[in-house]
Formats: C-alpha cells, sequence, structure tokens
C-alpha cells in the first residue's frame, strides 16, 4: 500500500483530527463546530455566514479531491476521512441566529448532524453508494441538509 502525500492527509484528516483514536467522525464534526465558534467571536455574523458559506463549498470539492487520493491508500470510504463530517455540521451552522441563544443553535446543529449522520434515513445511505470522494461526501452534506432544515424549522418556531 502506498504512503499518501501531505495535503490530501492534512484535508481528508480534517486537520488530523481524524486521526482520533475514538469516534473519529466525531472528533471533525466537534472541530468544524470549534472552529465556526472561534469564527463567531472572532468576525461580525454577517462575515461569520459567508465565512461558513465558502467553508461548505471549497472543502466539499477539496474533500472529494483528498477522498479520491486518499482512497487509493487507505481503501473505499476510510474512516479517518473526516472532512466529510466538517461539512456536513458546517451546512446546519449556517442556520444559527445572531442572538443570546446561539450556543444552543450551535449544539443542536452538531447533535443533529450526527444524528443524521449515523442512522442514515431518507436517501443519506443512498449518498455512500456514489464512487469515490462524491460518495464519501454526498452523504454528510444531505445529513447537514436534513440537519439545517430542522434547526431553520426550529429557528422559525422559537422566533
Amino acid at each position: 500500500m502506498k504512503r499518501p502525500s501531505f495535503l490530501p492527509v492534512f484535508i481528508g484528516t480534517g486537520f488530523g483530527s481524524g486521526f482520533s483514536p475514538f469516534a473519529p467522525g466525531t472528533a471533525g464534526a466537534l472541530l468544524a463546530s470549534i472552529i465556526w465558534i472561534a469564527l463567531y467571536f472572532l468576525l461580525p455574523f454577517t462575515v461569520v455566514l459567508w465565512a461558513t458559506a465558502a467553508l461548505v463549498i471549497v472543502f466539499t470539492f477539496a474533500g472529494i479531491w483528498a477522498a479520491n487520493k486518499l482512497e487509493s491508500c487507505w481503501g473505499e470510504d476510510p474512516s479517518r476521512v473526516v472532512v466529510d463530517e466538517m461539512v456536513g455540521v458546517w451546512i446546519p451552522l449556517l442556520a444559527v441566529p445572531d442572538n443570546g441563544h446561539w450556543y444552543w443553535y450551535v449544539t443542536a446543529a452538531f447533535a443533529l448532524f450526527r444524528f443524521f449522520d449515523i442512522v442514515k434515513p431518507l436517501g443519506v445511505r443512498k449518498m455512500e453508494r456514489l464512487k469515490g470522494g462524491v460518495g464519501v461526501m454526498m452523504d454528510d452534506v444531505l445529513a447537514g441538509v436534513y440537519s439545517f432544515i430542522l434547526l431553520a424549522v426550529a429557528r422559525w418556531v422559537i422566533g
């Protein structure tokens, strides 16, 4: 088995979080949440939303590329590849409001995403059947979209 180069490993493993010996997917989603919280404290909220959207887009494509490179070294959909979980949790974070309850929404975004990622309902499992890096990324993108919808509805209902 050949050794992968640094950049796909760095991106694919979510800056190394995928090497966590316990629940690497959760570690990747947690790191993505921490990155988002840091952005929330450092930047104006409008910039946080645009930055989050940019992270989703850039890392979706970078994740497809990295997963394609890493599957040839580590096998199909390797557990160390967690960039998909990072993108998946950033999607529902787009529904977080800028108010005194933002941290509850961040917690809910994380929990909902992990739920949909683990249970894989409503076509999420079918996305895994797509070939290569697209299959690695798209199940988590769809889980993130479902989480976003639920958070947006909750935000609308709560006010």
